[in-house]
Formats: C-alpha cells, sequence, structure tokens
C-alpha cells in the first residue's frame, strides 16, 4: 500500500487533519475522534502525537508493527514514524494532542532524552494507571478550553506553559516504562553529545554515510564520536548511522513507486550497484528481491 504524507513540519491544513482535530494551527492540534477515518492509507507523520484510548478498543500499525489500542493506552508517535490505521469497535473514543517538531524543541530545549526516544522507536503504546490518566485528561480539558474559548491577554505564553506542563507530567509518567541502564545514566557530556549525535542524524534527509559529517556538525572528531556512542549506547556512530539509513531504504522500497534507481539517486548512493551491495548486506537480499517479497507478501 502506498504512504502518503499528510503532515509536515508545522501543522497544515489537510483533509485527514480536518476529519480529526477540533481545533488545529500551526503549532499544535486537538484530537477528538477518529470515527471518519478509514484504514486504507497508510500516513507517514513528521508530527509528535499523544493519543489517549478513552474507550472501546482497537488496532494501529506503527512502522509496519500491529499494536493493540485499548482504553487507557497511550500512543506516542515520533516525527517519520508512519501510521495506518486498523480496526476499531463501535465505541471507540480517543483524545490527545498532534505537536509540530519545531513547536516541542522550541519549549523543550533540551529534546527528548536519547533514552526515551529509543525506547519509543519499539514502544509507542503505554497502559497509563488511573492517576495518569486523569492527569492527561486534566491537561486536555483545560489546553482545548483556552484553546477553543475566548483568548486572554497573554494566551500564547498561556498555551505554552501549558504544554510545557503536560510534557514533564508526561515525561514522569514515562519514567516508569523504561526498563534499561540509560534510563539511570546521569546526564554527562558523553550523553549530551550521543543525543545531539541522535537528534541531527535522525533529522537529517538523505543522511549522509560518513561519521565524519556529524562528528564536523557536533565540532568532534570522528574517532571521539564513535566512542562516545559505543561508551553510551553499546553501538558505534557507524552502526547508527547505518540503521537510520536502511529506515529510509525500507521506506522507500515499500512505501512508494520510485523505480530502484530512484531511490538510490535520491538517497545519494554513488551508484546502483553500490546500492544493490549496501541493500543486501542488510537485508539479506537485493532491493528487486525485497520488493519481490513484499508483494508475493500482500498476494498471500
Amino acid at each position: 500500500m502506498e504512504e502518503k504524507k499528510i503532515l509536515t513540519g508545522g501543522l497544515e491544513k489537510t483533509e485527514v487533519l480536518e476529519k480529526v482535530a477540533s481545533y488545529y494551527d500551526d503549532r499544535l492540534a486537538i484530537i477528538e475522534s477518529v470515527q471518519r477515518l478509514d484504514g486504507s492509507v497508510a500516513a507517514k507523520i513528521n508530527i509528535f502525537s499523544f493519543v489517549l484510548c478513552r474507550k472501546g478498543k482497537g488496532t494501529i500499525w506503527v512502522n509496519d508493527q500491529l499494536y493493540d489500542f485499548k482504553e487507557n493506552d497511550l500512543l506516542i508517535c515520533l516525527p517519520d514514524d508512519i501510521l495506518e490505521h486498523g480496526t476499531k469497535s463501535e465505541d471507540f473514543q480517543v483524545s490527545g494532542f498532534l505537536m509540530s517538531p519545531d513547536y516541542i524543541f522550541k519549549l523543550i530545549s533540551s529534546r527528548s532524552r536519547w533514552d526515551f526516544k529509543l525506547y519509543l522507536e519499539t514502544h509507542p503504546i503505554f497502559s497509563l494507571n488511573e492517576k495518569e490518566v486523569r492527569i492527561f485528561n486534566q491537561y486536555f480539558d483545560l489546553l482545548r478550553s483556552k484553546l477553543t474559548g475566548e483568548p486572554c491577554k497573554y494566551q500564547k505564553e498561556l498555551i505554552d506553559l501549558l504544554v510545557q506542563a503536560f510534557m514533564c507530567e508526561l515525561g514522569s509518567s514515562m519514567e516508569r516504562f523504561i526498563e534499561s541502564e540509560s534510563s539511570s545514566l546521569s546526564y554527562s557530556s558523553g550523553n549530551n553529545l550521543f543525543q545531539s549525535f541522535l537528534d541531527t542524524l535522525s533529522s537529517s534527509y538523505p543522511k549522509k554515510r560518513m561519521v565524519s559529517v556529524y562528528a564536523d556538525k557536533l565540532h568532534v572528531t570522528p574517532k571521539y564520536l564513535s566512542s562516545v556512542c559505543k561508551e553510551v549506547s553499546k553501538h558505534t556512530a557507524s552502526e547508527w548511522i547505518n540503521w537510520y539509513v536502511m529506515k529510509d531504504v525500507e521506506y522507500q522500497l515499500k512505501r512508494t513507486k520510485k523505480t530502484i534507481k530512484e531511490v538510490a539517486n535520491e538517497l545519494e548512493f554513488p551508484s546502483l550497484s553500490f546500492f544493490g551491495k549496501y541493500v543486501k548486506r542488510y537485508l539479506g537480499m537485493s532491493p528487486r528481491e525485497y520488493r519481490e517479497k513484499l508483494h508475493d507478501e500482500v498476494r498471500e
């Protein structure tokens, strides 16, 4: 199924957004219903989403993985995640927020902790307890009231402070889910450098495959960047680069109708032959074989 990119860096007016949002501007949107959506289109988003299931149950595809989504579950999606609507019960109800990356990064100067980011890559859904659900609903109701009601003198400042408080509460709730050594690490210069490396790598497109490119942007040597990545995450800078590059490769091969040559050119590989060898090294098959495998799976 071919993907449609429905939202970009700011919250642009789109058909999908108009179906699900009771309020939106270029910074954030209020979501109160997905009943008008169907499951026919996968969407690559470039925003942050925080959506709570208030009633009923359903399923949702996130980056080609199917997840159950039931009452009191919170769905958190990151920029460049691929979403596809699954099933939903007749009483399915949700509420939540969509926020542009520019807006979140402006409010939260330190950005997200890197261990949070990595955890969300494979765990986009959290089951909240009663207290956490109550807090989420309080922020949702207050923000909706302020955004849709008569604006006050300090409207922008008030909304910004409420969103900052919401993000702090959310981070506190996430703490109990993240079970890794990284969640207890202090924020040393090494951790900060690794965070900056991931931010730079994940936000770039097409992604350069040389460590030196990112090291130069971060004003360190390639050797030092690799050693810090290895110490903090147990993986080298090259391994992280290749992992993110392959995410882009798989997306292009699976979700677009571009020729393999067009994909190789877009991702700035020096030749079609080099691209084929690179893909085979990480997927165990050529780009053409990968596409044929996907087509066979669809037919089955």
